[in-house]
């Protein structure tokens, strides 16, 4: 079974409202066949990377960067995942209370540092979350779930 690993960092209604509505995404059934594991920034590590096909990465921008949360956990999978991992497949949502740009640019130089393959543009909110920012967050779960179910990577 293929496996999306949804690695996220949320402490806010807001960050937490995102997170559900992705997850509800990546386990709609209309794609069977995957196993969604959510695990929070500072307690995912390298084996939860390596046993991924794909990744769903959730973050607040704080003070104009992803949160250190999802920095740590970056820093901690970089080196043993960078050969094992390249061109899995992942996408973004991002929190902001005015601005998600200098989060997304973090986020996304790592991930291409990394080797993986962006599948959609971030979801990128500022201020609450409305009815269509949530709605796009089920959509990056769905179709990171439905990329994942057709191309799980090698054992």
């Amino acid at each position: 079974m293929a496996r999306l690993l949804i690695v996220h960092h949320t402490p806010s209604p807001s960050m937490q409202a995102m997170l559900e509505a992705a997850r509800e995404g990546a386990s709609t059934d209309e794609v069977g066949g995957v196993e969604v594991v959510l695990v929070p920034a500072l307690a995912a590590g390298a084996a939860d990377v390596l046993a991924a096909d794909g990744f769903l990465l959730g973050t607040p921008c704080n003070i104009g960067y992803m949160s250190g949360a999802l920095k740590h956990f970056f820093d901690g999978v970089y080196y043993p995942c960078l050969e094992a991992t390249r061109r899995r497949p992942y996408g973004l949502y991002v929190h902001g209370a005015s601005d998600t740009a200098g989060a997304v640019r973090g986020v996304e130089a790592i991930a291409t540092g990394m080797g993986w393959r962006r599948l959609r543009p971030p979801v990128c909110v500022t201020g609450p979350p409305g009815k269509d920012d949530l709605e796009a967050c089920w959509e990056l779960g769905a179709v990171l779930a439905a990329e994942v179910a057709g191309s799980p990577a090698a054992g």
